[in-house]
C-alpha cells in the first residue's frame, strides 16, 4: 500500500458551527420557548452563545470525556448545547423526558453525568428524580434569570450561567472518534441501551443527510425539526441544516396542529419531519380549519411506516411531497430515505408514488444493507424475499456504551430486529419487526401492511395490529383502532373497508376500539397491546 499524501484534519462537530458562522452568518434561527417570547438570532449568534456555554461548562469543571445530560425540547438553548458540550470534548446525553422516571434516572446514572440541563416545565420531574441521581452535581434550568426557580435542587439559570463569558473560543481539536452524543434506546425490552455517537459519525451522517438522495437541502430551505432533539439528535437536522445554510425553526414542545401551522406559515417552512402521529393531528387540523401549508414542500416521516392515506393527502390536497425515512438510534439514525430516481420516474407518476409510499426508502451512500434468510444466506434483491435486515457503516453502532460484548457481528453487520425486503432499485421495505410478525397457521401476516391499510379508513386516527393467541391457528391478527375526536366508526365499517384491500385470510379476527399506547419515541407500543389483549381470542 502506498499511503496518501493528503491532510488528516479530524472531522469535528465544532467545524460545522465554524463553517455556518462564516459562510451563513446571517441566516436566521427562530425558536419557540416554554414560556418566553419567540427567540430570533442567526448562525453567528449561535456560535457566540455556544462559545459562552462552552466556557461556562469548563468553569463548572466539565472536562474532556465527561458526560452532561439534558432534559430539553427543541429550543435554541438546547441547540447551543449540541455544539458547546461536544465542542470541548465532553459528551451530551440527551435524556428522553417521555420515559418513566426510573428509566430517566437509569440513563443519567448510567451515563454518569456531572451536570443536568433541564427545561422549566420539567422542574417537578427533576425535583422527583434528583435524590436518585448519583453523579449529578450541578442543575441548570434552561431559562432566563427572571423565570429561573432554583427549587430544592438549587438550579442555576442558563442565561445567568453564560452571562459575561467570552463570545469566542478556540475549539480544541482531538481524535474524531471521540464520543460526542450519548443516545439511549427507548427501553421497551429491558433497560435502555446507550449508543455513543462519535464526532466522525455525526459529521459523516450530516453530510450524507444533505445529499439529494436524502434530504437534499439548499441554502434556500427553512427547516422545522419536529423530530425531538433528544431522540437520535433529531435525525441529524441540527448539523445538516447548518452545513447547507438552511434557516432553522425550532418548535419547543408545541406539536399541535395550530402551533405547527403558525410556524410553517409565519416562517416560510419548506421542510419538516417527525413521527406519523404528529402529521395525523396536523392533517386533521388542516381539514377542520380549511387552512393550507403554502410554503411547505417536503415532509419526512419516520419512526413508523407512513400510512398511504397520509402521503396521498399531503400530495393530492396540499402539493407536499412525503418522504419516508427508516433508521434507528443505532444508526445515528438515518438508514434509508424514500426519494425518487429516474428509473422510477420512467414508470410513471403513479408507479413512482407507489414505490415511495409503500417502501421505507432506498439505499444511501454510507450505509450497507443486507437481508439475510434463516439459513444465513443473503436474500436476492427481488422485492419479495424477506429476511432479517442487517446494516453496517461508519455511523452504525459497534458496541453499546459500557457493555463488554459488541452489538455488531465480527463482520460488522448489525441486526436491526426488522424483517425486510430489498428490490432491484435498492428500495427497502420493512414487513415487520421480528418480534411483531404474526404467524397464523404456518403463514406470515405483516402487521405493518395491515395497519397501513386500516389507517386509511375514514375516522381512524391510529391503527395497531398485534398477533394474539388463537386455539386453532396459533396466532391471529387483532386490530386496535383509535378514532379521531368526534368520529364515529364501527367494526363492520372497518372490516368492509379492509375487505377489497387485503387477502381474505389476513382479515383481523376482531376489531376493538381503544386508545393506542405509544412508546417514548412515538411508536405504537406493541408489547403493551399484546399483554392487554392476549386472551381476547381464546374464548
Amino acid at each position: 500500500m502506498t499511503p496518501g499524501l493528503m491532510q488528516t484534519t479530524p472531522l469535528m462537530i465544532s467545524g460545522i458551527l465554524n463553517y455556518a458562522a462564516r459562510a451563513h452568518a446571517g441566516r436566521e434561527i427562530v425558536s419557540r420557548l416554554i414560556d418566553e417570547p419567540l427567540w430570533r438570532y442567526d448562525y453567528a449568534g449561535l456560535a457566540r452563545r455556544a462559545a459562552q456555554a462552552a466556557h461556562a461548562l469548563r468553569r463548572l469543571g466539565v472536562a474532556s470525556g465527561d458526560r452532561v445530560s439534558s432534559l430539553a425540547w427543541n429550543t435554541h438553548r438546547h441547540l447551543e448545547l449540541f455544539y458547546a458540550v461536544p465542542g470541548i470534548g465532553a459528551v451530551l446525553h440527551t435524556a428522553n423526558p417521555r420515559l418513566f422516571d426510573e428509566q430517566i434516572v437509569y440513563t443519567i446514572n448510567h451515563a454518569e453525568s456531572r451536570v443536568l440541563f433541564y427545561e422549566r416545565n420539567f422542574a417537578a420531574l427533576v425535583e422527583r428524580i434528583a435524590p436518585h441521581l448519583t453523579t449529578v452535581k450541578t442543575f441548570v434550568m434552561l431559562s432566563d434569570a427572571e423565570r429561573t426557580i432554583p427549587g430544592a435542587v438549587g438550579a442555576i439559570g442558563y442565561e445567568t450561567l453564560i452571562a459575561g463569558e467570552p463570545e469566542a473560543i478556540d475549539w480544541p481539536v482531538f481524535d474524531e472518534n471521540a464520543g460526542a452524543f450519548l443516545c439511549y434506546t427507548s427501553g421497551t425490552t429491558g433497560d435502555p441501551k446507550g449508543v455513543l455517537y462519535s464526532h466522525r459519525a455525526v459529521v459523516l451522517h450530516a453530510m450524507a443527510g444533505g445529499l439529494n438522495s436524502a434530504f437534499g437541502f439548499t441554502a434556500f430551505d427553512v427547516v422545522l425539526p419536529c423530530s425531538s432533539l433528544y431522540h437520535a439528535t433529531a435525525w441529524g437536522l441540527p448539523f445538516t441544516a447548518p452545513m447547507c445554510g438552511a434557516k432553522i425553526v425550532l418548535p419547543a414542545d408545541r406539536m399541535d396542529g395550530a402551533s405547527l401551522h403558525a410556524l410553517i406559515q409565519g416562517e416560510g417552512v419548506t421542510f419538516t419531519g417527525g413521527v406519523p402521529t404528529i402529521w395525523t393531528m396536523y392533517l386533521d387540523w388542516l381539514d377542520k380549519t380549511g387552512q393550507r401549508p403554502d410554503s411547505l414542500k417536503r415532509v419526512v416521516i419516520g419512526g413508523s411506516a407512513v400510512p398511504r392515506a397520509m402521503a396521498e393527502t399531503f400530495k393530492r390536497r396540499y402539493g407536499v411531497q412525503t418522504l419516508q425515512i427508516w433508521g434507528m438510534t443505532e444508526t445515528c439514525p438515518i438508514g434509508v430515505v424514500a426519494t425518487p430516481t429516474p428509473a422510477l420516474a420512467a414508470l410513471g407518476e403513479e408507479a413512482m408514488d407507489e414505490a415511495i409510499w409503500t417502501r421505507q426508502g432506498r439505499l444511501q451512500f454510507g450505509i450497507e444493507l443486507r437481508v439475510e434468510t434463516e439459513d444465513g444466506q443473503e436474500a436476492p434483491w427481488d422485492g419479495e424475499t424477506s429476511g432479517a435486515l442487517l446494516v453496517r457503516g461508519p455511523w452504525v453502532v459497534r458496541r453499546y456504551f459500557r457493555k463488554e460484548a459488541d452489538a455488531a457481528r465480527p463482520d460488522g453487520w448489525f441486526d436491526t430486529g426488522d424483517i425486510a425486503t430489498l428490490d432491484a432499485n435498492g428500495f427497502m421495505r420493512i414487513t415487520d419487526r421480528q418480534k411483531d410478525v404474526i404467524k397464523s397457521g404456518g403463514e406470515w401476516i405483516s402487521s405493518i401492511d395491515l395497519e397501513n391499510v386500516a389507517v386509511g379508513c375514514p375516522g381512524v386516527k391510529i391503527a395497531a395490529v398485534v398477533g394474539v393467541p388463537h386455539p386453532k391457528w396459533e396466532e391471529r391478527p387483532l386490530l386496535v383502532i383509535e378514532v379521531h375526536e368526534g368520529s364515529a366508526v364501527g367494526k363492520d365499517e372497518v372490516l368492509a373497508y379492509l375487505a377489497p384491500r387485503i387477502v381474505k385470510w389476513w382479515t383481523p379476527d376482531d376489531v376493538v376500539f381503544a386508545a393506542v399506547p405509544l412508546t417514548a419515541t412515538g411508536k405504537i407500543d406493541k408489547k403493551v397491546l399484546r399483554e392487554a389483549w392476549r386472551s381476547h381470542l381464546m374464548g
